[in-house]
């Protein structure tokens, strides 16, 4: 495939192994066996999705991580070469999550620690060009899985804008719930971004605020001018606002099979409308459009129609 010669798209967060299984019902009794009529392995976290979406559209990326030291760890790096010649490799087994996904399209995700739980800022760092080039981009995503590097995602986000690039922030949901102390490092977070990309549920869980308007608005207070914030809803499209400018954009209707992942596909073709100059209705349509079209697809294909090829 053809590569686009947009402006980069820098990907940095979590990419593991996901094991998809169901749907599962009832829950599992302890000491019981439970067969189940779908699975499937696959590339998967925040940052991966995102990846194998901008790979699919021809976009210009880099995927910024670690691997773990194990059979899947290179497979992940396979899967993202020539970028994962400069991941660090560490001395644990790669971060696998077991998805269990149930009949009402609910999922519950077991995550083991692996790889995640060792990479860093200065990992990152490491990886990242001492200048962006115009128009590029540097998504932050799944962070919460990673201890260490979230640690440095202050020192992380400064120096993105100091090297100029735009930065794009997906906090996912925190292990431990948005405490206190989650709320404001979180609010000083989206202070230095240019595009914020939450789901509902986490913006209201930020915010402390009921309905994704009054969220909405709790946000770009804490927003810097001209910021992008966009809140995916699912079966309901998105809402986003710019400066004086508001778009609501419904979904189609399709038949879902797998959501798992939606909201990083949505990101991945939001982004690349974003760095190949579109506006705030064009791109958050194509996100829409693009996370709609993957989940109606099993197994998992983020271009239907094409082989998947290697970046």
């Amino acid at each position: 495939m053809r590569r686009d010669r947009s402006p980069a798209i820098y990907v940095i967060g979590n990419v593991n192994v996901d094991f998809i299984l169901g749907p599962v019902t009832p829950w599992p009794q302890p000491g019981t066996e439970t067969i189940f009529p779908q699975s499937e392995l696959r590339i998967g976290g925040a940052a991966g999705n995102s990846a194998l979406t901008l790979q699919a559209l021809g976009a210009r990326f880099h995927i910024l991580c670690n691997m773990g030291d194990d059979i899947f760890g290179r497979w992940l790096g396979e899967s993202f070469m020539p970028d994962s010649k400069r991941w660090p490799i560490a001395s644990t087994p790669t971060t696998a999550s077991a998805c269990l996904a149930h009949p009402n399209g609910e999922r519950t995700f077991l995550t083991s620690h692996g790889h995640l739980a060792v990479t860093s800022a200065k990992d990152v760092l490491a990886q990242l060009p001492a200048r962006a080039k115009k128009g590029e981009i540097a998504l932050l995503c799944g962070g919460f899985l990673s201890p260490r590097l979230l640690q440095g995602y202050d020192e992380l986000m400064e120096t993105l804008n100091r090297r100029g690039f735009a930065v794009a922030l997906d906090t996912g949901w925190p292990s431990g719930g948005w405490t206190a102390l989650q709320r404001k490092r979180v609010s000083r977070w989206i202070g230095r971004c240019d595009h914020i990309l939450l789901n509902e549920i986490e913006s209201a869980g930020l915010s402390q605020k009921r309905g994704v308007g009054p969220a909405g608005e709790w946000m770009l207070e804490h927003a810097k001018p001209g910021t992008s914030l966009v809140i995916k809803r699912g079966p309901l499209g998105a809402l986003a606002w710019q400066s004086s400018e508001h778009v609501d954009i419904p979904a189609p209707r399709v038949k879902v099979v797998d959501t798992t992942g939606a909201g990083d596909v949505f990101n991945a073709g939001y982004l690349f409308a974003r760095s190949k100059g579109l506006g705030l209705k064009e791109s958050v349509s194509a996100g829409v459009r693009i996370a709609s079209r993957v989940i109606a697809t099993s197994p998992r294909s983020y271009s239907p129609g094409r082989k998947r090829g290697k970046t």
